[in-house]
């Protein structure tokens, strides 16, 4: 009992987090507790389990090692019972202590990008109830997710997306959103927050867009338009990317009095060469930042980080398209365990730069010492 004890003592930093987690269940009917129920499906996860009878196999493999932590009178639990908690547990308690564990962190996110973009996971759909769409706010630079909101679909982001930033701290960061993030509302929101916002710009936002467009096409002679150039050469393709910025934006300030803290526009101008074909692209933002075309640049690359670090991975090495967890609420509360999961490794992953996230799941699930090093990380 003593081990028992110590261990739990050091679980203190990520899962105590989430055993706090109110018991909806009847009482006649636990046989385990929601501790023993979230530290066996956390565990089964990270070590690359995808659905409820994964969960209980590996479980029931590891009970020596699940029982240094708790005691698991009645062993395991069986697959029904992950299956009628996780479709049962309100999600919004789930992510509220999700995000009591991120704001302990006590990150500083100062001038850092938090990118902000939704994914859907295609496959969790069950009669009329849509696929799982969630709404995801990721520090790209850290490669941590700070937090998650549900909407309906990707219509809907426009309403999810302040609810988001009302429960995140993001002050001093950039907040980077695609074209259906460019609204008055959310960028009010992000100066709220004490923050700084960049958003692509595009048709939703007609006449803004328009005189933006026009402006980097005549390019009066009386402003300046620096710009700051890159070139990357790889598998066959030159692709060349040039920022420009104009800080001098009086004019604009003056038709569109209602944008709040907008101090510069910027043209990307994207150009790729693939052997004898060329293509160009521009595309156009606005900011509240004041800064040099190199560092805007870097803000841009970096919120497309959030498709490629994040939402890649939870396809590509979490199977999160493919899952077919799809009653009541367990797909949501178990994409709030992927992305707890996901924090853990990609910081964990620091120190295997050589080894995939994939790779790292699988280490886990071979290795019971580093199953606990991913538990008892400190971010």
């Amino acid at each position: 009992m003593k081990k028992i004890t110590q261990s739990r003592k050091e679980l203190i930093g990520f899962l105590d987090f989430f055993k706090k987690i109110p018991d909806h269940r009847v009482d006649r009917q636990k046989l385990h507790s929601v501790e023993e129920i979230l530290l066996v499906a956390f565990c089964a996860i990270i070590a690359g389990c995808e659905g409820w009878a994964d969960i209980e196999l590996f479980g029931k493999t590891r009970i020596d090692f699940f029982r240094t932590f708790l005691p698991f009178p009645n062993g395991i639990p069986s697959d029904d019972t992950f299956r009628r908690f996780f479709r049962v547990l309100d999600p919004k308690v789930f992510e509220s202590h999700f995000l009591e564990w991120i704001k302990s962190l006590q990150l500083n996110l100062e001038s850092k990008v938090v990118a902000i973009d939704g994914k859907t996971d295609r496959r969790s759909f069950d009669g009329d109830q849509y696929p799982l769409h969630l709404l995801s706010a990721y520090a790209t630079e850290i490669g941590l997710v700070l937090g998650q909101e549900k909407v309906a679909d990707k219509s809907n982001e426009i309403t999810a997306i302040p609810k988001l930033l009302d429960v995140l701290d993001v002050s001093g960061a950039i907040v980077t959103i695609d074209a259906i993030g460019c609204q008055l509302s959310i960028a009010n929101k992000i100066i709220d927050k004490k923050a700084n916002y960049l958003l692509a710009l595009k048709g939703n936002q007609a006449r803004l867009y328009d005189d933006v467009k026009l402006f980097f096409e005549e390019r009066p002679s009386k402003f300046e338009f620096p710009s700051y150039e890159e070139v990357d050469n790889a598998h066959g393709r030159i692709e060349t990317r040039r920022c420009t910025v104009n800080n001098s934006i009086g004019w604009l300030n003056e038709r569109y009095p209602e944008w709040r803290n907008m101090q510069s526009i910027v043209e990307i101008e994207a150009t790729r060469k693939i052997k004898n074909e060329t293509t160009t692209e521009k595309r156009y933002y606005i900011s509240s930042l004041k800064e040099e075309p190199a560092k805007i640049l870097t803000a841009v690359r970096q919120h497309w980080g959030i498709e490629n670090q994040l939402h890649w991975v939870l396809d590509v090495c979490f199977g999160s398209d493919q899952s077919r967890i799809r009653k009541g609420n367990a797909p949501h509360n178990v994409a709030v365990i992927r992305r707890s999961t996901f924090n853990l490794l990609k910081q964990i992953k620091k120190d295997y730069p050589r080894i995939s996230i994939k790779q790292l799941r699988k280490l886990a699930g071979w290795d019971n010492n580093f199953l606990s090093k991913v538990l008892f990380l400190k971010i």
